[in-house]
């Protein structure tokens, strides 16, 4: 089996850890944490297992990476600090490590990331002999393997759009949803993740990459948005009120231009409450779901929802995206150091999972 680190046991890292213990390829060797209050806590607890795994979070890293390990899904945001995860990164990197994460957007199309990310990575692969698989946690794969794949059913495609529709109503994270999206806050506040050219900056690599996959020349990106305040005083489960008057829903989008037309789309629609924005669209439940929609002929729409951690789907949408990450480990294993793309790395099927149990 395939001893296998999760660094990071925040959403996407508790979900982690549970893709990688119910993989029969791989073994749960290490837990790597920053705060110091989940050093020494095994990892069943950090992931809501309801029991124990017999491995005790450490924050060592000099001595977990010594270990050798054959793979580290790195959990640890870079949206707040991307020089250190790429630091964390090409550390693990170098250590002779497969390293699957979601921390770094620009190398979601890896072959046109900026140099300056792409060069050091590339440096420690050549040095250390591991690998690095970049997808995303918004989810990854529905905004690229996955519409790739249903624009292949179609007899002609004029557009791919991938939608995000999502309340955050039940998302335990105040600090990204009010200061990071907006949610809350006066409608003169500037989101930083609507900010100008932020939107590319994150998703405008799944843009290209799907223009990549259909053999199509963009013309640019361009980005679209709008926002919404609440009429009326929200209380959420977990974030407490959102005020009336405050921005309660932000939609945008992000354009791949083919011949002047927008004809590759990924879109998000965010809301803090069900009542705001009701004419945007809406998940079938009015939660969250991911949609792909290839207007042609035939028309097709695909809506995906996933649920974990007792019904939500924040924690649902986390748990699909590692799941495709941890997925890949094996077969990156067996490809052979290098850095890899959402069109290099098969969706895998659930090969010996079916029926079983989560340890």
């Amino acid at each position: 089996m395939l001893s296998t680190i999760v660094w990071g046991t925040g959403n996407v890292g508790r979900a982690a850890i549970r893709a990688v213990e119910a993989h029969p390829a791989l073994r749960l060797a290490a837990v790597l944490v920053h705060d110091p209050g989940k050093v020494g806590r095994d990892a069943g607890a950090l992931a809501r297992l309801g029991h124990d795994l017999g491995v005790a979070a450490t924050d060592d890293v000099d001595a977990v990476l010594a270990a050798g390990p054959r793979a580290v899904v790195y959990a640890a945001s870079g949206d707040i600090r991307p020089d250190e995860a790429l630091a964390d990164i090409i550390r693990a990197i170098r250590a002779g490590a497969v390293v699957v994460t979601p921390s770094l957007y620009a190398l979601y199309d890896q072959r046109n990331a900026p140099p300056e990310l792409r060069e050091p990575v590339l440096a420690a692969i050549a040095d250390g002999g591991g690998s690095l698989f970049v997808s995303g946690i918004d989810p990854g794969w529905g905004n690229d393997v996955l519409p790739l794949l249903i624009s292949g059913l179609g007899g002609t495609v004029d557009v791919i759009r991938c939608q995000e529709i999502f309340d955050y109503s039940t998302y335990d994270q105040p600090d990204s949803v009010r200061y990071l999206v907006g949610m809350g806050q006066p409608m003169d506040y500037e989101p930083p993740m609507i900010a100008p050219t932020v939107p590319t900056m994150v998703w405008g690599g799944q843009v290209r990459l799907m223009a990549r996959a259909l053999g199509v020349e963009l013309d640019e990106i361009r980005e679209s948005r709008d926002r919404r305040p609440l009429e009326s005083t929200v209380r959420t489960e977990t974030m407490g009120e959102f005020d009336a008057g405050t921005q309660g829903a932000v939609r945008f989008e992000v354009q791949g231009i083919v011949e002047g037309e927008p004809r590759i789309v990924i879109e998000h629609v965010t809301r803090i409450h069900p009542s705001c924005a009701p004419d945007w669209p809406t998940p079938p439940d009015g939660h969250a779901a991911h949609r792909v929609i290839i207007e042609g002929r035939p028309r097709i729409e695909v809506t995906i929802e996933a649920t974990d951690e007792d019904g939500n789907r924040a924690a649902g949408g986390n748990a699909t995206a590692v799941g495709r990450l941890v997925s890949a480990i094996d077969w990156l294993v067996e490809a052979g150091p290098g850095l890899y793309d959402a069109l290099d790395v098969p969706l895998r099927p659930a090969i010996g999972k079916l029926g079983r149990k989560q340890p």
